[in-house]
């Protein structure tokens, strides 16, 4: 684990995990799913992009009912300041409508074993 990072667990226990480490060599946040001690997929994003990932995660906090006393659009003495959360923007990057497509296989029988 890089010097800086997180770690954070699944609800769902079961020793899953979710790491977040920060590369500054790379310019990259990783984003990494464990089970135990098996790395199960990554995320490499790139540092530019944890400013939009944060104002979703803020908006999420908001929605959900969090407390947003040390957060962004909060004044010190807790009440709302003047500026308003921007809602996250949603990029499309390309049609995935086809990418679910799903194809019955034929069925193979089953070798016999004597």
């Amino acid at each position: 684990m890089p010097s800086f990072g997180d770690l954070f667990t699944d609800l769902r226990g079961e020793d899953r995990t979710l790491r977040v480490s920060y590369h500054p060599d790379r310019g990259a946040v990783v984003l990494s799913l464990w089970n135990g001690t098996l790395c199960r997929g990554s995320f490499r994003m790139p540092a530019d992009d944890v400013d939009r990932l944060l104002a979703l995660l803020t908006a999420v906090r908001i929605a959900a009912g969090g407390d947003d006393a040390a957060g962004p659009g909060t004044a010190a003495d807790g009440s709302e300041s003047a500026a308003p959360v921007p809602e996250p923007s949603v990029e499309r990057t390309g049609d995935v409508s086809g990418t679910a497509r799903r194809v019955v296989l034929p069925a193979l029988p089953a070798p016999r074993v004597a």
